[in-house]
């Protein structure tokens, strides 16, 4: 950080990895091998960028900070089979990688971090596992089981896709600066195509009004039909759940078919 004049950037929420004792524990849970090809999002000071390309064969390095650029490009300059990209994960366009990254491996910036893992698993179809430093809620949002408080939008969509697991705490001092919440690594391997964009669009009106029952929080959407409130009451009964049920009691499988039931003309 010195040699380069680097200074973290708080509006960027950039907490730099800085401590490669954790490097052993990501790479033994991406499973990483020679013919890999891995997107890391926030390279920051290339520390794990420099990890990933010494054990794959090719990896994208995402880092929307153009100060960084030096730092990571000597970090980068020994592996041919690194890329870097220097643009805003959320703006750019992942399925035109090439070649196509298989895993994600990241320590993500805490503001964007479910929004990446959920654009990458639409726009990456045949990336098959994640591992991902992210904020303890974040995780726990992405891991959590119908019926718990962390429970919504981000479960579900992201459970549709892929089996979650909260994998392990990461210490604050592997940061800097020191961030002021807890860290863990999660992990998210395929197990499916990622939610239509219907069942997606499903999922969020089901959860806009988490106080009301899911009939009555799907009838406040833009745009619903005059009856959906009834219907979705009668399909929830017909499923084993009260008919005044909230979207939280429903699992990611009952709720991605539901939407689709309540598609049907």
């Amino acid at each position: 950080m010195r040699e380069f004049g680097i200074r973290p950037n708080r509006e960027l929420g950039q907490n730099f990895l800085i401590d490669d004792n954790i490097l052993g524990v990501v790479g033994r849970l991406a499973e990483l091998a020679r013919d890999d090809v891995v997107l890391e999002v926030g390279g920051g000071l290339g520390v794990l960028s420099e990890y990933l390309a010494a054990h794959v064969a090719r990896v994208h390095v995402v880092e929307v900070d153009r100060s960084l650029a030096p730092a990571l490009e000597e970090a980068l300059a020994p592996f041919p089979g690194a890329t870097l990209h220097l643009a805003d994960a959320l703006d750019l366009d992942l399925g035109a990688l090439d070649p196509p990254p298989g895993k994600v491996v990241a320590n993500l910036p805490y503001g964007v971090a479910a929004t990446v893992i959920l654009k990458s698993i639409e726009e990456l179809p045949h990336a098959t596992l994640w591992v991902a430093m992210v904020q303890r809620e974040v995780g726990e949002r992405l891991a959590a089981k119908p019926g718990s408080k962390a429970y919504g939008v981000t479960s579900v969509l992201a459970q549709l896709a892929c089996e979650v697991r909260v994998e392990r705490r990461v210490p604050r001092t592997v940061f800097h600066p020191v961030p002021r919440v807890d860290s863990v690594l999660v992990t998210l391997r395929r197990v499916g195509p990622a939610p239509s964009p219907e069942v997606a669009r499903f999922v969020h009106a089901a959860f806009a009004h988490r106080r009301k029952a899911l009939g009555g929080s799907l009838a406040l959407a833009p745009g619903a039909s005059p009856d959906v409130r009834d219907r979705a009451r009668a399909a929830l009964e017909r499923m084993g759940h009260p008919p005044d049920a909230r979207a939280e009691r429903l699992s990611p499988p009952e709720l991605a078919a539901l939407a689709t039931e309540l598609a049907a003309p």
